[in-house]
C-alpha cells in the first residue's frame, strides 16, 4: 500500500502518520507540507517524519501529477486550518482548503488513485441548538473556514465513482496532545490556561455547544475511511466524525478541566455578544458505518495527556495566546519575517 498524506506536518498529520505506520508497517508512506509549522514541535523525542518513508516540502496548491503515480490512497489534511486564520487570509483560505483540494481530487482520479480521504468539519452545520445535526441537515456555514468545506464536499461528490471512493470526514473539533501541539482549540486552551495561570477564562458567554474529538481518534477514524468498502457508505460519502457523548457547552468543558486540574479559576464573559457557532451534531450514522473504528479516548483521558504534555514540556507560559502554539501567530510571524508573501506562498 502506498499513501499520500497531505498537511502531515501540521497538528493531526504526526499522529495519522503514527496510527498509519503502527496500522500498516509495510506501507509506503509519503508526506507532503509547506513546513508552515515543523518548527513547532512540543511533546517527541524523535522528527515525527522520521515515520514516513518519504517527505516533500510543496505547496498543496501545486502538487505534481507525478507525486500521485502508484498511489493506492490520499489523505488529505493540508487546509488554512482556523476561523481565525480564515478571516485574515479569506482569499488564500478558498484557494487552499477549496480550490486546491478539488484539483488535486482531479489529479488522483487520473492518476487511478483508489481512495480519497477528505477532512471536513462539522462547522458547516454553523448553528442548530434545537437538534443535534445530521448528514441530511441543512448546511449553515458562517465563516471562510466553513464556507470552503461545504464548497470542496459539494465538488467533490461529482468526481467520486466505483474506481475513485471519496470520503469526507466532517471532523468534530478537534482536541489532545500532539507532536505538533496547537493552544489555539478550545479545550486544548482551557488545559494550557490552568497549567500556565490556574485560570481559566471564558472569552463568550460559555453557552455554545461543540462536538469535540481526540486527535488519536480522529486518525482511528481515517484509518476507516481509507479502508472502507464501498457497501460502508457508497462511492461518496460526508459522514460526522465523533461522539454523541462529547457534545459539550463551552462552560461545561471549563468544569471538567477544573476538575482535572485543581484550584483553577473559571471566569465567564457575560458581557460577550451571543456566539453565532454553536451546535450540537449527530454521530448515528459514524457508529453504525463504522462499528470498529468508533472513539475510545474519553474527556478526562485527553485533559490528562494535555496536561501531562504541558508539564513535560515545563510549560508555564500565560501568555501563550501570542506564541507559535497559536497558528495565526506563527503564520503572521512567518510573513513579518518575509518568508511567506501575502498568499502565503514562499518568498522568491
Amino acid at each position: 500500500m502506498k499513501i499520500l498524506v497531505t498537511g502531515n506536518m501540521g497538528y493531526i498529520g504526526p499522529c495519522v502518520v503514527e496510527w498509519l505506520r503502527i496500522s500498516y508497517p509495510d506501507a509506503t508512506l509519503i508526506g507532503l507540507d509547506m513546513g508552515y509549522f515543523a518548527n513547532c514541535l512540543t511533546s517527541t523525542g524523535i522528527f515525527p517524519e522520521s515515520r514516513l518513508d518519504l517527505q516533500y516540502f510543496a505547496d498543496v496548491r501545486k502538487i505534481p501529477k507525478e507525486l500521485l503515480r502508484d498511489l493506492d490512497a490520499v489523505v488529505h489534511l493540508a487546509a488554512i486550518s482556523n476561523d481565525p486564520m480564515g478571516n485574515l487570509f479569506e482569499k488564500v483560505t478558498f484557494d487552499i482548503n477549496y480550490r486546491a483540494t478539488v484539483e488535486l481530487a482531479k489529479k488522483a482520479r487520473e492518476a487511478r488513485v483508489k481512495t480519497f480521504v477528505f477532512a471536513s468539519s462539522c462547522s458547516m452545520y454553523g448553528s442548530g441548538e434545537d437538534q443535534p445535526r445530521t448528514e441530511k441537515c441543512n448546511l449553515n456555514p458562517l465563516t471562510a473556514y466553513a464556507k470552503s468545506k461545504v464548497l470542496s464536499e459539494r465538488d467533490l461528490k461529482s468526481l467520486a465513482d466505483k474506481e475513485f471512493k471519496i470520503t469526507c470526514l466532517r471532523f468534530s473539533t478537534a482536541c489532545g496532545m500532539s507532536d505538533r501541539l496547537r493552544l489555539d482549540l478550545v479545550l486544548n486552551d482551557f488545559v494550557a490556561s490552568a497549567v500556565a495561570s490556574k485560570k481559566i477564562e471564558i472569552l463568550s458567554d460559555g453557552s455554545p455547544w461543540r462536538p469535540l474529538i481526540d486527535v488519536n481518534d480522529m486518525a482511528r477514524a481515517i484509518d476507516w475511511a481509507m479502508t472502507r468498502h464501498i457497501d460502508e457508505g457508497g462511492e461518496f460519502l460526508a459522514v460526522n466524525i465523533g461522539s454523541n457523548e462529547w457534545n459539550y457547552q463551552i462552560k461545561d468543558l471549563a468544569e471538567v478541566v477544573a476538575q482535572v486540574i485543581t484550584d483553577v479559576e473559571i471566569t465567564i464573559n457575560s458581557n460577550a455578544q451571543p456566539d453565532k457557532r454553536s451546535y450540537r451534531v449527530s454521530f448515528d450514522l459514524f457508529r453504525q458505518l463504522a462499528p470498529h473504528h468508533q472513539p475510545k479516548v474519553d474527556l478526562i483521558s485527553s485533559i490528562k495527556a494535555l496536561k501531562d504534555g504541558l508539564n513535560a514540556m515545563n510549560f508555564s507560559d500565560c501568555n501563550f495566546r501570542n506564541s507559535k502554539l497559536v497558528r495565526l501567530k506563527a503564520l503572521k510571524d512567518l510573513r513579518n519575517e518575509g518568508i511567506l508573501n501575502e498568499n502565503l506562498e514562499r518568498s522568491a
